[in-house]
């Protein structure tokens, strides 16, 4: 094999490597975020719920207020 083949195939060795860890160090970040979405999802669901209890318990928000018992 010719030095100049050899070394071409080092080099291309070298990106492989180097493009191998990157797809590697892509993949963990993307699954990091998408941990992350899941917890903040599942935190709004909560706290859709939780103004929904909050709602219902103070009754309906645009009904009139009933009588004061003096009346």
């Amino acid at each position: 094999m010719s030095t100049e083949l050899s070394a071409r195939l080092d080099e291309l060795e070298v990106r492989f490597a180097h493009q191998e860890q990157t797809i590697d160090d892509l993949n963990a970040a993307i699954t990091a975020q998408w941990k992350q979405i899941d917890e903040l999802t599942e935190k709004v669901t909560r706290l859709v719920q939780q103004m929904r209890d909050m709602e219902n318990a103070a009754g309906a928000p645009n009904a009139p207020e009933p009588p004061p018992p003096h009346y």
